[in-house]
């Protein structure tokens, strides 16, 4: 069942934390060097994830910086789970999105904002 409260708790860490684009859209992996950020990827300042790093987040081309969704990560060579979170992003950015997170070791699924 769909919680407004989850969307509105979001909206909140969003207008709350500053957003640090600390892997602008072009560039590497700082591990994986073939790996290439498709979109500018970093996180909420002064937020803390399951990782222990600031919450994920991903940011697209639409002008209004409004969440748009989360995907969530299954991650079973770090044997974590992540909930990403996507701002402005288009529907295909958000597909780009989840290319990025998936592969023989990650799988994610999509919750768009305004699902019904």
């Amino acid at each position: 069942m769909e919680s407004p409260q989850f969307w509105q708790y979001l909206d909140r860490l969003l207008a709350d934390n500053k957003i640090v684009i600390d892997r602008p859209k072009g560039s590497t992996h700082p591990r994986y060097p073939k790996l290439i950020y498709p979109l500018d990827y970093g996180y909420l300042e002064g937020t803390t994830s399951g990782d222990g790093a600031g919450i994920d987040v991903w940011v697209g081309s639409l002008r209004s910086k409004v969440i748009t969704g989360c995907v969530c990560t299954v991650d079973l060579f770090k044997k974590d789970v992540e909930l990403k979170i996507l701002v402005g992003c288009t529907a295909e950015e958000v597909e780009v999105v989840r290319e990025f997170h998936q592969d023989r070791y990650m799988q994610n699924i999509y919750l768009p904002k305004n699902a019904p």
